[in-house]
């Protein structure tokens, strides 16, 4: 390991040698061209990182590919823009500063915390080490067993106490964490232009400016609105609950329920009897059309529910879990919002005691119905109360029928018969297929025979929600005769109309926050984005027809996603960021400042030269000249104007033309889980902004998957986890690179495998010395020169094949194919080149050093450190960074096919002397003598009945579009052909031989005769075959039937020779 160890450290003085260079010769740093010049240009960009600690390998992995495609673009001679820039707009950077300045008031610097296992307040998800935590800190603490304190997160990044206190000001961590991003990525070799680099939020007044001129063009457009809206919200911070603010959840909206009200009936139950008001059990549902079916209500006997005032009077109580009524109270269901006024000594009830209520059930055929015990209620997910629809419900059906089958089940909670016995279901949907009672229908479809049984009622319950959705027809009511789709919201209105129900909205799934809080869905007054406007919605998937995704998949999520994106709330009153322009007592959230910036980008190099803006660019202007006006000119190509502009025209037509060269962004790069929010966001803005200016639009959105380590999920709470200086450190930067290319590329999950890296590692520098060595041979002219022999033209022939392969899987992004072809493959020519040459001064030094020159230039873009010290070590001028790619020369087919041969027919030549040297049964004592001569034997063509069954392989290929049909079909088209009966057992071998070499070779294996001269191929590498296989002579001959066994005449055929050894 040492040795090894030492091999990364010469590879690291290689990188850090390079990297100065090309900082000291500023090749990253590009600007637009002059006016008259009209050079091809490549802008790549990847969403900013949000700057609350140190990037990680799965951020690296991203940035890769806008890495390697910026590297290849390059060396096609275009014009490349790779910008960089740090994202510190939201939460939790502030939540931290503000719990780590708690902590130091509270207990001292150093702290003197108190036992971990006596706090009992929510946990904050931290900053650095972003622990994912869903519940409280008790629960986390016996999980997990780690501390929660911020400071000791900021200790264990093994700072000081000096350093930890400076954290307590929100400032402060802008100021060291996006330098310190900045150092790390420039470890790598990044080939960004430092110079476009900022930070967000108002720290930085040239930003703020470009933001908040963002926001009054949507507004001015009528993309923002203000109301009361549903929305994802965090009590404990005050404010609706955006994506980036969440710890889990991510993507989750809300759901709306019709809240049935259930009027418990006199007597009410004992526990009940003192309240005076009216009483409702109340139900969430999302199917109010089916509520003429009711029969009963379900209550779980052992949940805890409560009892609260309801309105805004409170002159009604509810009853539902207490998880249930927080979210109520958020909506304006309760008199105050936000807080919830339970009934006295009622905050907790369990259903055992409300078991037997009667009620009175809206739109029931019933007069009264009963509360029943249902044993599979969860308490996570609306109210923990159900009404029952036996005749559309399987859930419903399967309960009923255990309480009405089981007597002692109704025994137990005091149920009689009268409360069960008597109700059935009623028919009230007409469902194609299913009836009327399609509840039934599936329920004896499928032999269920209790509620216990999830698996058969999931089914049962996917089948008739499905149909009786879209394809119900209602049998009662007022809309009697309509479809159940149509009436479904008429008949909640209706049902609100009447206070019989009321709307409720909770979380489809749970949201944690990132200060711990389990989130609620909120109607309150905020400004919003209108997603949901169909006009938007139609330029959003306008723009989406004309990029480029990369993957069917991504273009599917994009189109889900702009279909059900609705309002957006974009305001929130606490954290970092811009302040809302026209309304400054709000902050815009993280997702909303972030989706046109790449246009920033263009021109920030002229306006900042400073992360955070404190020091002008430039052109020396200050961050208040930037008005509306002049970011008109800039990116809308608005009129001059020097009475409403306080910028010199030449400086504005600077920065415009920074602007119009390099718009729009020719990819942005991605994690797939971006497209449900930001991506799709990025679409929606530039089309309002850039209104009818498709050339303006992203041309491309590459999402790739998550990153795996050694096959497992990353997690610091495991281990599992790597940051980039730790990856560079361990594997040095080009050894990383290369391990990252070879992780994958499409939207599924990708693996960064250490033995790939550290084999990685291995192979650069092996390369560099065997190049080293290369040079040294070169100058003893130790080479072969002159004419080139049949393998040199092989291996060129080779070369240009994996170049061509290699490049079209760089113009496809396809950097771990790209990786195949311009690495192993290209060094694997190389090897057998060298091998059938009998080493390297056999090698003709034409095509060593092309070798060498190529190799380099192709694996640049992935590998530049390495390349760059391989083109000064043949002595090339100038960066390989900079170079053009190789000319692509044409692939001779027919000279691949016999290198292809020639490499098949040796292995497999080896294989048969292995066989003889080492038989499976061997006699005791017996001593085997490696032969010393091999007779190889060559056909021409096939005998006449294999003929006979590729002709009808071919046959059958051609109808069948190209596709062999299954075998049976084979076989009975060969075994009803006269010639061939009496070799039935031979055909289908042979016919499965062809099949396994098209799939190897394409359709070309199928050919009847061989289409290159197989005695010339193997004649001209006699000394090569000789070596080998370890023998004294080699004879190449024309198959002779009569000295070989018949049996092995027909093993051979064209371009499979058989050896015989003697």
């Amino acid at each position: 390991m040492e040795k090894e160890r030492k091999k990364v450290l010469e590879l690291r003085k290689i990188e850090r040698n390079y990297q100065e260079k090309w900082e000291n010769a500023k090749i990253f740093e590009e600007d637009a061209p002059s006016d008259n010049e009209n050079l091809s240009k490549y802008m790549v960009t990847f969403p900013y990182p949000y700057c609350n600690g140190r990037l990680h390998l799965g951020h690296i992995f991203t940035v890769s590919k806008c890495e390697f495609a910026v590297g290849y673009q390059r060396m096609q001679q275009k014009k490349t823009l790779f910008p960089f820039g740090f994202h510190c707009t939201g939460m939790p950077i502030k939540a931290c500063a503000d719990k780590l300045a708690y902590e130091i008031n509270t207990y001292g610097i150093p702290p003197n915390f108190p036992n971990i296992e006596e706090i009992v307040e929510e946990e904050s998800i931290e900053a650095e080490l972003a622990k994912k935590e869903k519940a409280k800190k008790s629960k986390a603490v016996a999980k997990a067993g780690a501390s929660k304190f911020q400071w000791d997160i900021m200790k264990s990044l093994n700072m000081t106490d000096t350093e930890i206190v400076q954290f307590a000001d929100a400032n402060f961590w802008l100021d060291y964490f996006p330098p310190l991003c900045q150092e790390d990525l420039k470890k790598m070799g990044l080939k960004v232009d430092w110079r476009r680099s900022f930070i967000t939020t108002d720290r930085n007044k040239y930003y703020s400016s470009f933001v908040e001129w963002q926001f009054r063009k949507l507004k001015e457009g009528g993309f923002i609105d203000f109301g009361k809206r549903y929305t994802i919200f965090s009590p404990k911070d005050g404010q609706p609950c955006m994506d980036h603010d969440r710890a889990t959840g991510e993507g989750v909206g809300p759901q709306e329920y019709t809240l049935v009200k259930l009027e418990i009936l006199d007597p009410k139950p004992k526990i009940l009897a003192a309240v005076v008001k009216p009483v409702y059990l109340v139900a969430a549902t999302l199917r109010p059309e089916t509520m003429y079916g009711q029969t009963n209500v379900y209550l779980h006997p052992d949940i805890a529910y409560s009892a609260f005032y309801a309105g805004p009077k409170e002159k009604e109580v509810f009853i539902a879990t207490k998880r249930a009524a927080r979210n109520l109270s958020y909506q304006n269901l309760t008199n105050e919002f936000g807080k919830v006024n339970f009934v006295e000594g009622l905050e907790k009830v369990y259903g055992k005691d409300l078991l037997g209520a009667a009620l009175k059930a809206p739109l029931a055929a019933y007069e009264k119905v009963y509360a029943l015990p249902m044993l599979t209620i969860k308490d996570e997910k609306g109210t923990g109360v159900v009404t029952s629809v036996p005749s559309d419900a399987p859930d419903d059906l399967a309960a009923l029928n255990d309480l009405k089958k089981k007597k002692p089940l109704r025994e137990k909670y005091n149920i009689t018969d009268e409360m069960v016995m008597p109700y059935v279901p009623i028919p009230i949907i007409d469902i194609p297929e299913y009836g009327n009672l399609a509840a039934v229908t599936m329920v004896e479809k499928l032999k269920i025979e209790s509620q216990n049984e999830k698996e058969k009622l999931e089914e049962a319950k996917r089948e008739v929600y499905l149909k009786g959705f879209y394809d119900g027809i209602m049998l009662v009511g007022e809309y009697k005769g309509r479809k159940t789709a149509d009436v479904k919201k008429l008949i909640q209105e209706d049902l609100i109309k009447k206070n019989l129900a009321v709307k409720y909205v909770e979380p489809e799934k749970t949201i944690i926050s990132r200060s711990g809080d389990e989130c609620v869905v909120a109607l309150c007054d905020q400004w919003y984005l209108k997603y949901g406007d169909e006009n938007w919605k139609n330029e959003a998937k306008r723009a989406l027809s004309q990029m480029n995704t990369y993957s069917e998949e991504v273009r599917r999520n994009f189109e889900h996603t702009i279909d059900w994106l609705h309002e957006y709330a974009c305001s929130r009153s606490y954290g970092l960021g811009t302040k809302l322009p026209w309304d400054p007592q709000y902050l815009i959230e993280s997702l909303s400042d972030s989706t046109i910036y790449n246009s920033y980008y263009t021109v920030a190099h002229l306006l900042q030269a400073s992360l955070d803006g404190k020091v002008p660019g430039p052109l020396g202007i200050k961050p208040e000249q930037m008005i509306d006006a002049c970011w008109d000119y800039i990116f809308l190509h608005s009129d001059y104007d020097s009475t409403k502009m306080p910028i010199e025209k030449p400086k504005l037509d600077k920065m415009r033309q920074e602007f119009e060269y390099w718009y729009p962004v020719d990819m942005r790069v991605s994690g797939k889980d971006l497209v449900q929010n930001h991506l799709t966001f990025f679409l929606f803005n530039h089309v309002a902004i850039w209104k009818d200016q498709p050339k303006k639009w992203p041309k491309s959105i590459r999402a790739n998957g998550h990153l795996l380590l050694n096959n497992e999920k990353m997690s610091k709470s495991t281990g599992n986890f790597l940051t980039l200086v730790d990856a560079v450190e361990k594997f040095g930067a080009d050894g990383m690179r290369l391990g990252l290319a070879d992780a994958g590329d499409g939207v599924e999950d990708a693996n960064f495998v250490f033995d790939m890296a550290d084999a990685g590692v291995l192979r650069l520098y092996n390369f560099l010395t065997w190049v080293k060595e290369m040079v040294e041979l070169k100058k003893e002219a130790k080479f072969r020169t002159g004419e080139k022999l049949f393998i040199d033209r092989v291996f060129e022939n080779q070369l240009n094949r994996f170049l061509r392969l290699a490049t079209d899987q760089y113009e496809l992004t396809n950097f771990k194919e790209a990786l195949k072809y311009c690495f192993f493959e290209y060094q694997s020519a190389r090897d057998f080149y060298r091998e059938v040459c009998g080493g390297e001064t056999g090698m003709h030094e034409e095509l060593v050093f092309q070798f060498i020159e190529t190799q380099a230039k192709i694996l640049s873009p992935i590998c530049p450190h390495v390349c760059e010290e391989i083109w000064s070590i043949i002595g090339k001028e100038g960066f390989i960074i900079q170079a053009k790619w190789p000319e692509i020369g044409e692939t001779d087919e027919i000279l691949l096919k016999e290198g292809q041969f020639l490499e098949s027919s040796v292995r497999d030549f080896r294989l048969r002397l292995l066989a003889l040297l080492n038989p499976k049964k061997k006699t005791p004592g017996q001593t085997i003598n490696p032969p010393t001569t091999g007779n190889i034997y060559v056909a021409e063509k096939y005998p006449s009945w294999q003929n006979t069954v590729l002709g009808v392989l071919k046959e059958l290929y051609n109808e069948n579009n190209n596709e062999f049909p299954d075998n049976k079909i084979i076989s009975q088209k060969l075994n009803s052909m006269e010639t061939l009966k009496k070799l039935a057992k031979k055909t289908m071998p042979f016919v499965q031989m062809i099949k396994e070499s098209v799939r190897e070779q394409g359709i070309g294996a199928i050919e009847q005769t061989c289409p290159f001269d197989q005695l010339r191929v193997l004649k001209e590498c006699t000394e090569y075959l000789k070596n080998t296989l370890s023998i004294q002579e080699v004879q190449i001959l024309p198959v002779d039937e009569e000295k070989l066994d018949p049996s092995v005449v027909e093993t051979i055929t064209p371009g499979k020779p058989f050896v015989k050894f003697e």
